[in-house]
């Protein structure tokens, strides 16, 4: 029975080819052939064998063979006979080698003689080689020489892909400095090309970079290929941000997987996810233990998430220590929420600096607490700095100060400007704010009469409706009685009751005249009470009248009673008519 057939591997194949070359070789080598030795002395001294190598390479340098005076210099620096490999170096170099000029230079810029490196360097890289341009611009660079970017582009080209990635910094650098970072943006394109190039190379670096702008620029899936590629081989970067990207999408589990490979590497960004992961899951232990970890490695959002966790807890004095470890280190959040907490138990004094720190870093939390702050001293105008500053930064409560503020002093138009910020940022009374103002500016309009149209609704009309529908009281009775005076009664009675409900007497006020007019006395006298018993003197007087005409005159003297205290002067007038009236009719 014959034996089956062996198939050899790819790697089996590979050796066979390699001994059956290395054996030509050998023996045109020992029939004396000078390419022979050199090209036999490289492959033993690439496999390691420098002693076997060591023969060959010598006898073919001696025969005049410049790759193997090379070679040659490769191995005594090996050895660590490095003058001696420098002196077959420079005879290779001298007759035309470029990878010895390479390796000569490099030999003198480690002994620091960087004009020989320099002359050295030069004529490997004049010669094309790719390593001798990428170490001329290194050096270079080094000495902060404008030429070192042609060099660097040239190993670049070449398919050096160190150079291709430091390229593409440099690029991406001077593109943002010089306002073209954009993503369309020439500069920025050609930094991705170079990057592209890198990565595709196998620069995990490049591959990261690559990542960040495809995913800044929307393209998620290319962006997670390239994380992923830069993360299979090492970088801890790229696998926090694959999972990022993951979490993103959806996958935690798989998020959690990436960020633990990176935390465990001693990313402390992916330590500080785990930790919020776990914190949402409610496992505390296990958060607080990867706050600590992302510490460890140096990252101070770790103290501060931490600082947060212990705040949750209710652990007041931990959080004050991890928020001062952070905000020490230079956390603007850490500070702000450092102050707050200070001031929260009384020291106003010690939270000020710590607002200052925080705002002076750019946060414009900090900033509008600032000016919280001095307006609780009555320290008007250094307030208003501080929530201008904040406004400026986009703060949406801070914009509405500062509008409040130039209300105040007349300046409608700035009043309005800061106002719509607010409003616009979503703040109900920024909305309400504006409104009122657009609304002082509107001519009188005509009362809608039966079988008119209705007028149209102001751009005021809209403000006043968007913070109604915020829950602002005052803007629901607003709406509501815009509403009226356009006829719409349904419309009017659904403001002011929403209005009444949360609270306003104002709004039940409305609505109890809007149910007297449609017939619904004792429904209205419901509001008015409400409205009355909140200190409302209109509601006051309304029930007085009512209960007067019911023929319950202690009840409508009470009331009467009321709205004389409640006010204002012409309600109490009149009230105290009323009263005064009933009194008589009681008396008698």
């Amino acid at each position: 029975m014959q034996p089956a057939a062996h198939e050899e591997s790819g790697s089996d194949r590979d050796e066979t080819v390699e001994a059956v070359e290395e054996a030509r070789h050998r023996a045109a080598a020992e029939a004396g052939e000078i390419e022979a030795m050199s090209v036999l002395g490289a492959m033993l001294l690439r496999r390691g064998d420098l002693d076997g190598a060591e023969s060959h390479l010598r006898a073919a340098t001696a025969a005049g063979d410049r790759a193997a005076a090379n070679n040659l210099g490769v191995l005594l620096h090996q050895r660590g006979y490095a003058d001696e490999a420098a002196g077959w170096w420079r005879i290779a170099a001298v007759a035309g080698s470029a990878a010895a000029a390479h390796a000569l230079g490099r030999h003198h810029r480690e002994r620091g003689d960087e004009p020989a490196a320099e002359y050295w360097l030069r004529q490997s890289a004049e010669q094309g080689h790719a390593l001798g341009a990428y170490a001329l611009a290194d050096l270079l660079e080094h000495r902060a020489d404008a030429t070192a970017g042609q060099w660097m582009r040239a190993a670049a080209e070449r398919g050096h892909r160190e150079a291709a990635y430091r390229l593409a910094r440099a690029l991406d650098q001077r593109a943002h400095q010089e306002g073209d970072g954009r993503p369309g943006g020439s500069g920025a394109r050609e930094a991705e090309q170079w990057y592209r190039q890198a990565a595709a190379r196998g620069h995990r670096r490049a591959a990261l970079q690559l990542g960040a702008i495809l995913e800044r620029r929307g393209d998620l899936k290319e962006a997670g290929r390239w994380y992923l590629t830069s993360a299979k081989d090492g970088e801890a970067r790229a696998a926090c941000a694959l999972g990022f990207l993951l979490r993103d999408a959806g996958d935690s589990e798989n998020a959690a997987v990436w960020w633990l490979r990176a935390a465990q590497d001693g990313d402390g960004n992916a330590a500080n996810a785990l930790g919020a992961l776990h914190a949402e899951r409610g496992e505390t232990q296990t958060a607080e233990r990867w706050y600590r970890a992302a510490m460890d490695a140096g990252d101070i959002n770790g103290a501060y998430n931490l600082a947060l966790l212990c705040a949750e807890q209710g652990r007041t004095a931990q959080a004050e220590q991890w928020y001062r470890r952070a905000a020490y280190a230079g956390h603007r959040e850490a500070a702000n929420a450092l102050a707050i907490l200070l001031l929260r138990g009384g020291d106003a004094t010690g939270a000020e600096p710590w607002f200052s720190k925080a705002a002076e870093a750019g946060s414009v939390d900090a900033a509008f607490n600032l000016g919280i702050l001095y307006a609780g001293r009555g320290a008007d105008g250094e307030a208003l700095r501080w929530y201008e500053r904040a406004a400026s930064a986009g703060h949406t409560d801070a914009a509405l100060q500062v509008g409040i503020a130039r209300l105040r002093e007349g300046d409608e138009r700035e009043a309005e400007r800061h106002l719509r910020c607010a409003a616009g940022g979503g703040s109900a009374e920024g909305a309400y704010r504006l409104a009122a103002v657009l609304d002082a500016r509107r001519p009188p309009v005509s009362p809608h009469e039966l079988g008119e149209p209705a007028h149209e609704k102001t751009e005021c009309e809209e403000w006043y409706e968007r913070a109604a529908s915020q829950g602002h009281r005052r803007a629901q009775v607003r709406v509501g009685m815009l509403a009226a005076a356009r006829g719409d009664v349904v419309e009017a009675a659904r403001w002011y009751r929403a209005a009444a409900e949360a609270g306003s007497r104002n709004g039940a006020f409305n609505l109890g005249l809007l149910l007297a007019r449609e017939g619904s006395e004792p429904e209205a006298a419901v509001w008015w009470t409400r409205a009355a018993d909140a200190g409302h003197g209109r509601a006051a007087l309304r029930l007085a009248l009512v209960y007067a005409r019911r023929g319950e005159l202690a009840e409508g003297q009470r009331w009467a009673d009321r709205a004389v205290s409640l006010g204002p002067e012409e309600v109490a007038e009149r009230a105290a008519r009323l009263r005064d009236a009933l009194r008589e009719e009681l008396s008698a």
